[in-house]
């Protein structure tokens, strides 16, 4: 009996324990990233009649492909970083019979400065 009441206080004790909440200080936290991140840098590189093989080659695989629009790929990409700050992109590239026709979304298109 003594031993089973040594137990379940000890069982107490030890759920209790928890970080202490010491002001000013706060636990790290990771920033949190998902998607493919396309940079202006990227996209400037991008030429329109670059095959897809050219562009998986310098984007990486999309992020997003649809069944339905077979011609069309997505990158998104979102990061929170460990303030809470959020930065999001979306870029979508058209291809037209296997080439690639133009770019839309959060950057610049290489060929909209022509």
């Amino acid at each position: 009996m003594v031993r089973l009441a040594l137990i379940v206080g000890l069982a107490l004790a030890l759920a209790s324990c928890g970080v202490p909440n010491i002001p000013g200080i706060t636990p790290y936290k990771p920033d949190i990233q998902q998607g493919n991140y396309v940079s202006q840098d990227v996209i400037a590189q991008l030429k329109p009649g670059m095959t897809r093989e050219q562009v998986r080659f310098l984007l990486g695989t999309p992020l997003l492909t649809d069944i339905f629009h077979a011609d069309r790929w997505d990158y998104v990409y979102w990061r929170e970083a460990e303030n809470g700050k959020r930065e999001s992109r979306r870029v979508a590239l058209f291809f037209n019979e296997g080439k690639l026709e133009h770019v839309q979304g959060d950057v610049i298109s290489p060929a909209a400065g022509r």
